[in-house]
C-alpha cells in the first residue's frame, strides 16, 4: 500500500495539501484578529457598586445598603460588583481584587473601565480601573 509505483498525486491528496495550505495561510490574520479584540473588548460601565454577596443573596443595593453593610463586605474580602441596566459584573482589577479602592463606592454610581468578559455565565469586567471624571 504504501510502496505504490503509482507517484500521481491522488484527489484525496490534492485535497488534503490545498487545506493544510489554506489553514496555515489564514492562521496569521486569525491570531491578528484575536488580538485585535481584546484591544475592542476595553469597555466603560457606569452603574452602581455592590457587594455581590448581598446582592445575589437578596437583591441589596441602594447608598444605605452600601454604606452600611455593603461597604463592610467588600473591605472584609467579599466580591464586589457593579450594576449597569440592570446587568451585574463582577470586577476584577489587574489579576488582584480592587476591594479596598471600592468600598468607599458601594452604594454610589461610578464608571469603570476595562474588558469585559464572560466566564461560566458570569459577567465580568476585567483589569479594571476606576474612571475619573
Amino acid at each position: 500500500m504504501f510502496n505504490s509505483i503509482n507517484s500521481k498525486p491522488t484527489v484525496t491528496k490534492i485535497a488534503v495539501t490545498a487545506t493544510l495550505i489554506g489553514a496555515f495561510a489564514v492562521a496569521p490574520f486569525a491570531i491578528a484578529q484575536e488580538h485585535s479584540d481584546d484591544a475592542a473588548a476595553s469597555k466603560e460601565v457606569t452603574g452602581e457598586v455592590v457587594d455581590m454577596m448581598c446582592y445575589v443573596d437578596h437583591n441589596a443595593v441602594g447608598e444605605k445598603h452600601g454604606q452600611s453593610c455593603g461597604a463592610k463586605c467588600i473591605k472584609s474580602g467579599g466580591p464586589v460588583g457593579i450594576v449597569s441596566d440592570g446587568k451585574a459584573y463582577l470586577v476584577v482589577g489587574e489579576h488582584k481584587p480592587m476591594n479596598d479602592q471600592l468600598a468607599e463606592y458601594c452604594g454610589k454610581t461610578i464608571t469603570l473601565k476595562g474588558k469585559m468578559a464572560d466566564r461560566g455565565g458570569i459577567a465580568m469586567i476585567e483589569n479594571a480601573e476606576i474612571v475619573k471624571k
